[in-house]
């Protein structure tokens, strides 16, 4: 048994290793990440502040400032590639906590990789970039799954390590809902279960409490609970994976999805009503719903799968199988040339590199997704309209207005004439584009393959200095910034 399991976690690390290599691009808000940690690091505080925007804002309420300061230790200390592999560690101590559940909850086998594997490539499009915030929530959810499986099992002692977790969880990701709502859900579940359950309550509200203890004080639990509730329709990632976008998407998730319904299913009409661990079906039937209802919570389902439907399938030798997947996680290694992504279609890198040899100095433009590495970029030089931290910084009707811009729906101009920006990078996709070329106030500059940078007509006449074609340049320099602290 123990030569299976270290051929498993052989095969599981190599696996993920090789695919966290493969990513193309970083998470568009890695960058006001990188920010917020560097105040901390270099700055000696939390920022609760926007010194980015020339648009109104409020006050910073970062729930993801402890994230922050991880991503930027890591990147100040061990550079770029240290953030890859932290995500690679972050998601295989995820599924090596899965598989410490297994064990708690069976007798059989915890190490046949293929349920894993296939969980796995489930979802992979939701972990395509090399490090998010919300990898933490993933991870951390799966711990607090093992630890109420101990306390199952009688360790009742491990309840008071759950508020000092939700302490830090809380400081790092506002993701600490799903822990929380975890802790309701085993007490539920244990309370149908006829089992002890007032233990879980007594955790729950002492978990609370210490959600207080944030650098916002009070203030800061409304946010939380207004960001956790609000509805994001501009936000792709938060649409339910049944809307028209996602229908013909993350088909092998669904195909997950399905499988795993199916075999509870069967499970459920074949073990009568008292036996059923009800928190097993709870806790599914909860992250079901997340997955369903929102692109970015799949992986919370594909978990407590993992946790929860391995005992239910067949067992089988698949000794071959680790062997393949080793094969191929090692053949990656092999061909891929490893080294930071660069995402050269994702962001307006060479358009940024224009704008800052030519010293366009001012108010810049563009859409909320790339505003954070333009800031991360540009700043002080150049402040932004606004960037991906949407509800944490900016007003409701923000996103809505620049939506009518790039858009060229009937109030589109009302955003320049509010706003008036200095500069403008603009995707060429959106209908703007083409409606800025036709425009006489507005002349495109510089032209790439997938942005182009727009000025004033009086600003536009004169020569401008070309951005490099080398990509080891921007690859060298993707990390530079001229923010102080």
């Amino acid at each position: 048994m123990q030569k299976k399991a270290l051929l498993f976690y052989i095969t599981l690390f190599l696996l993920i290793l090789a695919y966290s290599m493969t990513t193309n691009n970083y998470d568009f808000d890695l960058w006001a990440r990188l920010i917020a940690g560097m105040g901390v690091i270099d700055g000696g505080h939390v920022l609760t502040q926007d010194f980015l925007s020339y648009t109104p804002v409020h006050t910073w309420w970062d729930h993801e400032w402890g994230a922050g300061v991880i991503f930027y230790f890591f990147l100040k200390y061990f550079g770029p590639f240290s953030l890859i592999v932290l995500q690679a560690f972050m998601l295989f101590g995820i599924f090596f906590t899965a598989s410490r559940v297994i064990k708690l909850r069976t007798n059989i086998c915890p190490y046949n990789i293929l349920f894993y594997f296939f969980a796995l490539i489930a979802v992979m499009p939701n972990l395509n970039s090399p490090i998010r915030c919300h990898m933490f929530s993933f991870l951390l959810f799966t711990v607090f799954i093992y630890i109420y499986e101990k306390v199952r099992l009688g360790n009742n002692k491990l309840l008071y390590l759950v508020p000092v977790i939700i302490l830090l969880w809380n400081n790092i990701h506002g993701g600490v809902v799903a822990g929380l709502g975890l802790t309701a859900m085993y007490a539920l579940g244990e309370f149908l279960n006829k089992k002890p359950f007032k233990k879980y309550l007594i955790t729950l509200a002492v978990s609370c409490l210490v959600l207080f203890i944030n650098p916002w004080g009070y203030d800061y639990i409304k946010f939380l609970l207004m960001a956790n509730t609000m509805k994001r329709p501009y936000i792709m990632e938060w649409w339910g994976i049944f809307s028209q976008y996602y229908m013909f998407k993350y088909i092998i998730f669904k195909i997950f999805m399905i499988v795993v319904c199916g075999i509870e299913f069967l499970q459920i009409k074949k073990t009568n009503w008292q036996k059923i661990d009800k928190v097993k079906y709870i806790i599914l039937t909860a992250t079901l719903y997340l997955a369903i209802t929102h692109v970015k919570l799949l992986p919370f389902f594909a978990i407590a799968s993992l946790c929860f439907v391995y005992e239910d399938l067949p067992q089988f030798k698949d000794k071959i199988i680790c062997y393949a997947l080793i094969f191929i996680s090692m053949l990656t290694f092999a061909i891929k040339d490893f080294s930071i992504p660069l995402g050269m279609d994702a962001y307006p890198i060479k358009e940024v590199e224009f704008v800052k040899q030519n010293n366009l100095k001012g108010k810049i433009l563009v859409n909320f997704g790339l505003g954070s590495y333009v800031s991360y970029k540009l700043y002080p030089n150049n402040l932004i309209f606004m960037d991906g931290r949407y509800e944490e910084v900016y007003y409701d009707y923000m996103v809505p207005m620049l939506k009518e811009f790039f858009l060229v729906n009937p109030n589109w101009h009302e955003t320049l004439e509010y706003f008036p920006p200095d500069v403008m990078i603009i995707e060429n996709y959106y209908p703007i584009y083409n409606k800025l070329k036709e425009d006489k106030e507005w002349k495109a500059v510089y032209e790439g393959k997938v942005f182009g940078v727009f000025l004033p007509v009086s600003k536009s006449n004169r020569e401008f200095k070309q951005p490099s074609d080398d990509l080891n340049y921007y690859k060298k320099n993707l990390f530079n910034t001229d923010i102080k602290f």
